[in-house]
């Protein structure tokens, strides 16, 4: 059975209300008064709930084994600090993105973007697609079973992304025209918290990339072949994912 997301603070001594979202897969799943199921908090903690009711729109269980579990997370962050693409592209994305590990997700509007999403004038379109892809987060976490939620900034132009002061001293951007590759600066770095800056259809263009070159970024490619913007950082994180937990796992031999 595939976990429930159900936001803290948690209580093991009375029952606790479950959310109308909640209410409503444990019906459509017929889950009935007396059965358990698992919940998560979104910051690592998980326990098991035993539905005591479901009243309207909403209903009571009461937890037990709470726990910290984080096991799924990786001990580095990756950023997804994805270029706007158009269609349901991002949506696409966000969710693989969730399964393969990014604990970051930073859309980015930039030159090429089909959409447009920053400015007065789309604020609240804005707002209205970082609601979706926030609901996609929980979804993919629900799914994947992760139990930490992914970050998601708001949506910022790729200057004033690159003007925020940024943790990770590794950051990465990809292009296909870069002579560098991703995984020869992969092996020959201790894994580390990390920056995949991907571009929209189209790619970065050449000012873009000089800006993210004076910000600490480098330039490096995925491969000979080209990809579409949407597979780009999927490939990208499991790159990161491979490299890193051989070179963790090789260090404990």
């Amino acid at each position: 059975m595939p976990q429930f997301y159900l936001p803290g603070p948690w209580e093991t001594q009375k029952p606790i209300t479950l959310t109308p979202e909640v209410a409503h897969h444990l019906r459509v799943r017929r889950i009935q008064p007396g059965e358990s199921f698992p919940v998560f908090d979104g910051k690592g903690w998980v326990a098991q709930a035993e539905l005591l009711a479901l009243t309207g729109k909403t209903g009571e269980a009461l937890l037990r084994d709470i726990r910290l579990d984080t096991h799924r997370e990786t001990p580095y962050a990756i950023t997804l600090a994805q270029g706007l693409a158009g269609g349901d592209k991002m949506d696409w994305l966000i969710e693989k993105a969730i399964e393969a590990g990014a604990q970051n997700i930073a859309p980015l509007q930039c030159e090429r973007s089909v959409i447009k999403l920053t400015g007065a004038n789309n604020a609240e379109r804005a707002l209205k697609r970082g609601l979706h892809w926030k609901s996609i987060i929980q979804a993919a976490c629900e799914q994947c079973d992760r139990t930490v939620l992914a970050n998601l900034e708001p949506i910022q132009s790729l200057d004033a992304y690159l003007k925020t002061p940024q943790s990770p001293a590794l950051k990465l951007l990809l292009s296909p025209e870069a002579t560098h590759s991703m995984n020869s600066v992969l092996m020959n770095t201790p894994p580390q918290d990390i920056v995949l800056m991907i571009g929209p259809e189209g790619g970065h263009t050449a000012d873009e990339e000089a800006l993210a070159q004076a910000s600490g970024y480098q330039i490096v490619s995925l491969g000979e072949r080209v990809l579409r913007t949407e597979t780009a950082g999927i490939v990208a994180i499991s790159a990161v994912n491979t490299i890193w937990s051989t070179e963790m796992q090789n260090r404990l031999k």
